[in-house]
């Protein structure tokens, strides 16, 4: 399957959904399972929910975007309303958290355009009201274009958003200006691009997110922040991404879709941690967190399901001509997506987890156990490679399992194991007792290390 195939794949999954309504009896019916988008209502310029059957294609469920706060999302994986059309309670349960993230983007955007929509007359044109198109992106423009910005309301904001979007070379023209400033050290024209591309990244747009982080255009987005005309000093963030930044490839990642969500995730978070950390609001964090989050999702679930991968991994490992060095970068790679992996669904821990025994990770404990370096001893250990994020009897139960006089490091390993199956599966049988929707986690780091730290 090619990288183009496997994203549409995880696309299609990461809006697979489960129906769920309320019955008079208090519990939630199954309605069905589908795919969710959302688009036009037919012979309407209304925005609403489409949830398609996945096996016949039929309509499961259709609702009107409404602007009143009857919305909730639930952890990760659940999106829940009261429907005012129909008197009844009604639930999204998403397969993928960065589903459920991008939907509720989406129903969020929705809303505050209904509620923009309801403004009077007055108030919508309260500023750029004369504002049909943008100005052209020249040097000689950027005082007009940081007014058009920075003095723009909250209703003026939507109409902006718009034009940027319809431009398709906004972006670009617009980094290409900069580069010449950086080439002419004209400081006055750097301060002012700064202020209009920190203006722009807290509208808080999605689709304008997704332009300004593609593999061509975020580098340079990042270099324009670094004039903050409030800060003395230019800063250098390209040059430390470029320089102190590693992306260890432990075992070569030959999918170039998820290369370019790695590093995207990582850049990303470095731009809301460090380089708009002072200026960013709660809704603009929220929102890059969604792209982390969903860029991880994807990492994992393409890495996961790439067998060829998994069995590389452990002939590297497993390879007597391995360097030392090469082997303590594949342990620290295989411990940290175990870790990921803790936050998948139980049934698909409990396929990891049997694939990985399959695969000879209780050889590969036991002979990290046995080095001389206590960091990568410490990345050994049982509670480290294979927490489940299950309950703790499972670890209880293997240390109660451990007898030095009479059991093998790999017997010991093999009933931490099983303990944490049996832990797993009493989750699995709880969870189908009661009547509470599965909440799927997904991916919270980044395969990323700074040398420096």
């Amino acid at each position: 399957m090619g990288a183009q195939e496997k994203s549409q794949a995880n696309s299609n999954s990461m809006q697979r959904v489960k129906v769920y309504r309320l019955n008079d009896d208090g519990k939630w019916d199954d309605q069905g399972t589908g795919h969710v988008t959302v688009d036009y209502l037919e012979r309407s310029e209304d925005l609403g929910l489409y949830v398609i059957d996945e096996e016949d294609s039929e309509t499961l469920l259709l609702h009107r975007i409404t602007p009143d706060d009857i919305y909730r999302k639930q952890e990760d994986t659940i999106i829940s309303w009261r429907d005012p059309e129909f008197s009844t309670e009604l639930a999204l349960s998403f397969q993928e958290t960065a589903g459920c993230s991008y939907i509720w983007d989406h129903i969020c955007n929705v809303q505050r355009s209904l509620q923009f929509s309801t403004l009077n007359s007055e108030t919508f044109h309260s500023m750029n009201s004369e504002l049909r198109e943008l100005p052209a992106v020249e040097l000689s423009t950027l005082p007009l274009i940081l007014k058009t910005v920075s003095e723009s309301g909250i209703a003026d904001q939507m109409r902006l958003t718009e034009l940027i979007l319809n431009d398709q070379d906004f972006f670009q023209k617009l980094m290409d200006v900069f580069r010449i400033c950086e080439d002419l050290e004209n400081i006055d024209g750097l301060h002012m691009i700064f202020k209009i591309v920190r203006g722009i990244i807290l509208f808080n747009n999605p689709q304008i997110f997704e332009k300004i982080f593609g593999d061509e255009l975020i580098m340079d987005v990042i270099g324009s922040l670094e004039y903050d005309p409030e800060i003395s000093r230019v800063q250098h963030h390209r040059g430390f991404l470029k320089e102190h930044v590693v992306f260890k490839e432990a075992i070569p990642i030959k999918d170039p879709h998820v290369l370019s969500k790695i590093h995207q995730t990582y850049r990303v978070g470095y731009l809301k941690d460090v380089v708009l950390a002072r200026v960013l609001d709660e809704a603009t964090v929220a929102n890059l967190n969604s792209i982390i989050h969903a860029n991880n999702a994807v990492v994992v679930s393409l890495l996961k399901d790439d067998n060829t991968f998994i069995q590389e991994l452990f002939a590297r490992l497993r390879s007597p001509t391995t360097s030392a060095e090469s082997k303590k970068n594949l342990v620290y790679f295989l411990h940290e997506f175990c870790s990921l992996s803790k936050s998948m669904q139980m049934v698909q821990q409990l396929r990891l987890f049997r694939d990985l025994m399959n695969e000879g990770i209780f050889d590969i404990i036991a002979d990290i156990l046995q080095s001389q370096d206590k960091k990568l001893v410490l990345t050994g250990y049982p509670h480290s490679f294979l927490e489940s994020g299950s309950k703790p009897s499972a670890f209880l139960c293997c240390s109660a399992g451990r007898n030095p006089a009479t059991r093998t490091v790999g017997l010991c390993f093999m009933n931490c194991l099983q303990c944490i199956y049996l832990s797993i599966s009493l989750d699995i049988q709880a969870n189908t007792c009661n009547d509470v929707l599965h909440k799927p986690n997904y991916l919270k780091d980044e395969i990323y290390h700074n040398p420096d730290k």
